[in-house]
């Protein structure tokens, strides 16, 4: 009740990206001080002992995640897992730092529980993210937290150069991950969505899984990210070539166009229908053992329980987090617990 008057007559009066910093700031405040930390994970971020999900070799204390989005610089995840996040997802990643589109460009839709964004992966680039991850997996919390690092393509860099882009990225941040997503599905970078055509698609992710393994000096487990919009045969195709690869998993879904909004791509309720179709064709296509991630339109348990009966492994959140506060997290999992 006390955030839903604070996000009403509050952070809606501020830009959505405005607000979304200062968030970030109080999110990175409460993981950098152990005391606080602490504080905040009894109030909020408590998951119930012995009943974590074993995926990536790690015990996931929760099955509801962060998405890429929210943390696209590694600097909030310890106060992330405080708020009852089981596993946290930083990026979009990208090997050349790069300031993004143009403001104003993360816009909300209030009556659909959604946001547009039109980012363009703003990041501060894959070698200082990679430098932070290994400051956080030097400490205690850090090496406890279950991590993975979403990288896309730099908007400077030609498709036809994509390959070496991805490399650079999956190089300088998989020996600090649990898991990679290659990201080939946002709107807002020109021509990205055109790589999720598997002749375009394949190479991309062969490298990036010699890359990460070779960086690591261990296997690093690869997913691939795709957007609702694809074409139901189109997703067969990727999810087809995620097996041929012996990739680790999907990421389904990413953002949507279809809305009518403006350019940029639709986050939030409206995309939960669709997300739980292509989770269901994915997992028709991958057989039982290869990890999902559901995203798309969680809003409560109830749709995370949706999502994991769809086929998903794991879910992530990112919108639903925004509008209900820093409780949901850790309510959430709790709930699927």
């Amino acid at each position: 009740m006390l955030y839903r008057l604070l996000f009403a007559r509050v952070l809606t009066r501020l830009d959505a990206e405005t607000a979304h910093h200062l968030a970030g700031r109080l999110i990175r405040l409460s993981g950098d001080v152990p005391p606080l930390r602490a504080v905040v994970t009894a109030l909020f971020g408590r998951l119930p002992d012995g009943a974590a999900h074993r995926v990536f070799g790690r015990d996931v204390p929760g099955r509801l995640g962060l998405a890429a989005g929210f943390d696209k610089d590694a600097t909030m995840a310890l106060g992330l897992r405080a708020l009852g996040f089981g596993f946290v997802e930083v990026g979009t990643v990208t090997a050349h730092a790069q300031p993004g589109n143009p403001r104003p460009r993360l816009f909300r839709v209030i009556p659909e529980r959604a946001f547009v964004n039109r980012m363009g992966f703003n990041n501060v680039g894959a070698a200082a993210v990679g430098r932070r991850l290994a400051r956080l997996r030097r400490g205690a919390a850090g090496k406890r937290l279950v991590l993975g690092a979403n990288i896309g393509k730099s908007k400077v860099t030609a498709p036809e150069h994509a390959v070496a882009d991805y490399v650079t990225s999956a190089r300088a941040v998989a020996p600090h991950v649990d898991y990679l997503v290659v990201n080939v599905s946002s709107p807002n970078t020109p021509g990205l969505r055109d790589l999720q055509a598997t002749e375009s698609l394949r190479p991309i992710l062969a490298a990036v899984q010699e890359q990460a393994a070779y960086a690591a000096g261990h296997d690093v487990p690869v997913l691939v990210k795709i957007a609702p919009d694809l074409a139901d045969e189109d997703v067969d195709a990727v999810a087809r070539l995620a097996v041929d690869l012996g990739l680790a998993g999907v990421v389904a879904t990413n953002t949507t166009i279809a809305h009518d909004h403006g350019p940029g791509g639709l986050s939030g309720a409206p995309l939960l229908p669709r997300a739980l179709e292509v989770v269901r064709r994915v997992r028709a296509v991958l057989g039982p053992d290869p990890v999902i991630i559901g995203v798309g339109g969680i809003g409560d348990a109830a749709d995370a329980r949706a999502m994991i009966d769809a086929g998903a492994t794991l879910v992530q959140a990112y919108t639903a987090f925004v509008y209900a506060g820093p409780a949901w997290p850790g309510a959430v999992n709790r709930a699927l617990r």
